[in-house]
């Protein structure tokens, strides 16, 4: 997927390439040898693009020796690495020779151990020093080019991502692009998108910390809890070209794009990917603030793919998130874009189809199986409670007590209904089926409630003072 090179990158590019370099002296001071610089003077001279196809397609061992090394024969990098302005050049030219031409990225895996040179340089100990920038650029671009799978790509990339994730978060959103911009090139194939999921706490948690702000929502504290409340802050562009929290459309997008080819892995990922970042209310919320048909492409396209791999686990959380009726409002606009159109009608009809069978008492579950509450309808429902409370407790053993158990033991500091919720829900099952009272008592849901008394939100205070005293009439009646 080829896409214009970040501002910063391509003006430190130029810059390198223009910057003279006394190439002879060079030699005779032994930092590269007659050979090498014969080569580089070749492709250097070679301004466009089809005449250093045809220099290094005619020579493509002597460039993997130039570049890699190989055959006792040290690299340039080898050999030249105590001089930064020559490293420099070297991966400008070495990125430029690869686009040019592609056939040397295969080429370069004759050596078994092409990034030997490579990776060491993509630490450095000051901010100002660019080559593990450049480093990370050629890099990206051998390994998109090359698509190559071997030990020693596998042993690498772990290292690149690691080194990507630092500039992703960066508070320099020209970084941030360059990082993102790197991770959707290499996210060309399953085993590069394995790893980076495997390393998602370096990978994806920034990126997800970038939506967060496009939405509005403060990183600090629960975004869950702010998403699901539905206090953000909205559109907050403060100028032209950025949304929520001063994210850039183009770094919007970027991020969206990289996320999008993950979900390509969904069946693997997409639950977890939810569970660990809420990623179907989210993108639910980004869909609604959404600027452009292009972002709302991919996120409508994201959202499918996740869903359409996981409809058991997932559809009941897009239905919570009110996904639906906001499908039903994009589908009044004047939208031009086919794909957009066709993911939208596909995610119409499969909502459609699960909410047709799907009861209240399902919807329940599903709530409190996302582990956060809100005040639905079942909530405050008589009805819904005496035609429910049983099948409630009965259901899968006990698992929903054991949830509510489970979502009542966090502090909710940023969102104290979820408790006074759960409060409530414990309440009518004790006022709906008194006799059943241990077993809530047994999942530590009595214990909780009396601690929640003290609390100092006041709604928290009555719920649970309001279950307590069910309970406690109860243990009365059956002592009289």
């Amino acid at each position: 997927m080829s896409l214009d090179p970040p501002t910063y990158l391509a003006s430190l590019q130029s810059n390198i390439r223009q910057r003279p370099i006394p190439w002879e002296g060079a030699v005779r001071a032994g930092t590269l040898t007659e050979d090498q610089y014969a080569k580089i003077r070749d492709v250097d001279k070679a301004k466009k693009s089809e005449q250093r196809k045809e220099i290094v397609e005619a020579d493509l061992d002597a460039y993997r020796l130039l570049f890699v090394g190989g055959n006792g024969k040290p690299s340039v990098l080898e050999t030249a690495a105590k001089q930064a302005n020559v490293v420099q050049y070297i991966l400008v030219l070495l990125a430029d020779v690869l686009d040019a031409v592609p056939s040397l990225a295969k080429a370069l895996f004759k050596n078994p151990e092409p990034y030997t040179h490579f990776l060491p340089l993509l630490h450095s100990n000051t901010t100002e020093d660019h080559i593990p920038l450049l480093t990370s650029h050629a890099l990206t671009t051998l390994m998109a080019l090359s698509r190559d799978e071997s030990t020693a790509t596998l042993r690498a990339l772990p290292v690149l991502f690691t080194y990507i994730s630092g500039l992703a978060k960066s508070t320099d959103a020209g970084l941030q692009d360059i990082a993102v911009q790197e991770y959707s090139t290499l996210l060309n194939g399953h085993a590069s998108r394995e790893q980076f999921w495997n390393q998602r706490s370096e990978t994806i948690a920034p990126l997800i910390k970038i939506l967060h702000s496009a939405a509005g929502v403060a990183n600090s504290g629960n975004a869950s809890a702010t998403l699901w409340s539905g206090n953000t802050n909205g559109r907050t562009a403060g100028v032209e070209g950025s949304v929520g929290g001063g994210v850039g459309l183009q770094l919007l997008y970027h991020v969206l794009l990289v996320l999008w080819q993950m979900s390509f892995e969904a069946e693997e990922i997409g639950d977890d990917l939810n569970s660990e970042y809420d990623i179907v209310l989210l993108y639910t919320h980004l869909l609604r603030l959404s600027p452009k048909e292009k972002t709302s492409r991919l996120i409508l396209s994201t959202l499918y793919n996740l869903l359409v791999k996981n409809q058991t686990s997932l559809l009941p959380t897009a239905v919570l998130a009110r996904l639906p009726s906001l499908l039903e409002t994009l589908g009044g606009r004047h939208l031009t874009d086919v794909d957009l159109l066709e993911d939208l009608q596909n995610l119409k009809d499969m909502l459609e189809e699960y909410t047709k069978t799907k009861t209240t008492f399902d919807e329940y579950v599903a709530e409190v199986q996302t582990g956060h509450l809100r005040w639905s309808p079942p909530h405050r429902s008589q009805v819904f409670w005496a035609e429910n409370a049983r099948k409630i407790l009965d259901h899968h053993n006990g698992e929903i007590p054991r949830q509510l158990a489970e979502i009542m033991k966090k502090p909710w500091d940023n969102d104290k209904q979820v408790l006074a919720i759960a409060c409530n829900d414990v309440g009518c099952l004790v006022k709906e089926v008194p006799e059943k009272r241990w077993q809530l008592e047994k999942a530590g849901l009595k214990t909780r409630i009396m601690e929640l008394m003290q609390s100092e939100d006041e709604n928290v205070r009555w719920e649970s003072l309001r279950a307590l005293g069910g309970w406690l009439k109860y243990s009365f009646e059956q002592s009289a």
